[in-house]
């Protein structure tokens, strides 16, 4: 059953996800950003970031106490970069293999693109193309980990286990792709059918990474390993890329696929090891022995 504190916390996380959804939903389907220089739909995160700034006000909370510490950069910054520079060194090989023992004659470029698992728009290699790239990817990753790992996941432990809040917030961010295959399905990239499984797909990707990173901040009680995974993931999706005679990152998503699996059973693992560390300390034991 669920209580009215459930309720109301439910209530509010979908009133400020439904807001910020709106705004990324216009920007992608009218204003289309990432069809200009700037090659990034950035407005919308802009507008989250402000979203999150005033709730945290309301509910008298602070960037710091939704992740934001200044003493766990350090820390996140090795392990995120770990995480990202690992698992995409497995899943680049196991693509450029694949394609090899097909006859395909893999070698990796590297240019600045648009993320897509299904189509790209190449920006080039200028250094005002990284430096977007760059800066977009900072907005982007501080406003989706601030809103989902941070603001959500915090409201949610306060009504629900931690756990549970975990999957509220993993299930939110899956949702929030979305868009990007209605812009597809609107463009007539896609058929009905095809759009159903890419969104499907899309929930299950972006899910898992939202499922890990809740699980980093569990671990390590800030919010910057998420934040450094996140933005290597897509900067290394945006700029290094396998290409062959017949084209570009032709089995991109099993790199992604791979990735994310990958990435998610090292926390997995790295989650149990914490866990056995503390059962055996001193305090862990007196506290089982009780």
């Amino acid at each position: 059953m669920i209580t009215r504190k459930q309720k109301r916390s439910i209530l509010y996380i979908l009133f400020v996800f439904i807001l910020c959804s709106a705004a990324k939903d216009f920007e992608f389907l009218v204003l289309k950003t990432d069809e200009t220089f700037l090659a990034e739909n950035i407005f919308c995160k802009i507008f989250a970031i402000l979203v999150i700034s005033q709730c945290l006000v309301e509910r008298k909370l602070s960037w710091r106490s939704i992740g934001f510490r200044l003493k766990g950069i350090k820390k996140g910054l090795i392990l995120g970069f770990s995480l990202g520079l690992s698992t995409f060194a497995i899943s680049y090989l196991a693509e450029f293999l694949i394609l090899f023992f097909m006859g395909k004659s893999p070698r990796l470029s590297f240019y600045i693109s648009n993320f897509a698992l299904s189509d790209q728009t190449v920006t080039g290699i200028s250094l005002s193309a990284l430096l977007i790239c760059i800066l977009g990817n900072v907005i982007n990753v501080t406003a989706e980990e601030g809103l989902f790992r941070g603001l959500i996941f915090k409201l949610g432990r306060r009504a629900f286990s931690t756990r549970s809040a975990n999957f509220i917030q993993a299930l939110l961010f899956g949702i929030w792709h979305l868009v990007i295959v209605t812009v597809w399905f609107k463009e007539g990239s896609l058929t009905l059918g095809a759009a159903f499984l890419m969104g499907v797909g899309y929930i299950i990707l972006a899910g898992i990474l939202g499922f890990e990173w809740g699980l980093c901040v569990t671990l390590t009680g800030t919010i910057w390993t998420g934040i450094f995974e996140h933005f290597f993931n897509n900067f290394i999706s945006n700029s290094l890329h396998v290409v062959t005679d017949t084209g570009a990152d032709e089995l991109q998503i099993l790199r992604i696929v791979l990735s994310n699996i990958l990435s998610l059973l090292l926390v997995l693992f790295l989650m149990k090891r914490s866990k056995k560390r503390k059962r055996r300390s001193p305090e862990g034991r007196r506290i089982s022995g009780r």
